[in-house]
C-alpha cells in the first residue's frame, strides 16, 4: 500500500494560506481548530493528510478548504484581469483573501481578456492546468457573441473551413463551430486560445464583438444560478465533464 503523507498542523495549515505558523498557533490555544470533533491545541502534532481531511477538521467552524488540488470555477465579470500582477482589479480579489496565499500558487487555466466574462476556472493542480490548456488535449471552448452588425450566415462555413488566417498570422485556424442564435447573437465553439481569437475571427468576417461571454468548458457549463461575481468549489464528477 502506499505510504499516506503527514504533516505538522501548523505547517499545513499555513501552506493553506490560513496564516503564519504563529499565526496558526495562536488560533488553536483559541479553541478555532477542531479534528474529529475535538479541539485541536497542539500545531506541532503530525497528521495523515488523506482526501477526508477537509470532511474531519473545521478552522473557526468552516470545513477545511480541499487540500491540493483545488478547482474554482468562477463567472467573471466585465473588468478584472486574469492576473497576479496587471494594475487594476484581478480576478483573484474575488476569492477569500487566503486563498492568494496557498502554495502551490493558484491561477487560472488559461485566460479571459478584461472585457470578456463567463466561465473561468482556477486551480493549484498544475497537471490539470495543463491538460486543459494543452492544445492536444481539443478542449471546446464555448462563447456566446453579441455582434455590432447582422450576421449573414457565410460566416458558420467560413468559421468551419479551417482555412481562415488571421491578420499577423501565417497558420490558419482550426475549424471551428458557429450556431447562429439571432442576427446578432451567436455562440461560437473553438479548440484553440490564440489571442484575443473570437474576437479576432470576427474581425476578419467584417464584424465586431460587442459583447462575450464563455459559456461552457467541454461539458462543463457555466451554472444559472452562479452571479457575474460568485464562484463554487467543482467536484470530480464536474472536473471530469471537461474532458467529455
Amino acid at each position: 500500500m502506499p505510504k499516506i503523507p503527514t504533516s505538522r498542523v501548523d505547517k499545513l495549515l499555513s501552506s493553506m494560506g490560513y496564516g503564519s505558523r504563529s499565526q496558526i498557533a495562536q488560533l488553536a490555544e483559541a479553541g478555532g481548530i477542531t479534528l474529529d470533533a475535538a479541539g485541536l491545541r497542539d500545531v506541532s502534532k503530525r497528521i495523515s493528510v488523506t482526501p477526508d481531511l477537509p470532511d474531519r477538521m473545521e478552522i473557526d467552524g468552516e470545513a477545511l478548504d480541499p487540500i491540493f488540488g483545488m478547482v474554482i470555477l468562477l463567472n467573471k465579470p466585465v473588468g478584472l484581469t486574469c492576473s497576479h500582477k496587471d494594475g487594476g482589479r484581478l480576478v483573484y480579489d474575488i476569492l477569500p483573501e487566503r486563498w492568494k496565499r496557498r502554495r502551490p500558487t493558484i491561477s487560472t487555466i488559461g485566460r479571459l481578456d478584461k472585457q470578456t466574462s463567463g466561465l473561468l476556472l482556477l486551480t493549484d493542480n498544475g497537471d490539470l492546468l495543463h491538460r486543459v490548456t494543452s492544445p492536444k488535449h481539443n478542449v471546446k471552448k464555448t462563447y456566446r457573441a453579441a455582434l455590432a452588425r447582422p450576421l449573414d450566415g457565410t460566416e458558420v462555413d467560413l468559421f468551419a473551413s479551417g482555412r481562415l488566417i488571421l491578420q499577423g498570422e501565417k497558420r490558419p485556424l482550426a475549424p471551428a463551430e458557429l450556431v447562429l442564435v439571432s442576427e446578432t447573437e451567436a455562440l461560437l465553439s473553438i479548440t484553440e486560445g490564440r489571442y484575443h481569437q473570437v474576437r479576432r475571427m470576427f474581425a476578419a468576417s467584417g464584424n465586431h464583438v460587442e459583447g462575450l461571454r464563455r459559456e461552457r468548458l467541454g461539458r462543463l457549463a457555466l451554472p444559472d444560478g452562479i452571479a457575474p461575481g460568485q464562484w463554487k468549489l467543482l467536484r470530480e464528477d464536474e472536473i471530469s465533464l471537461i474532458f467529455q
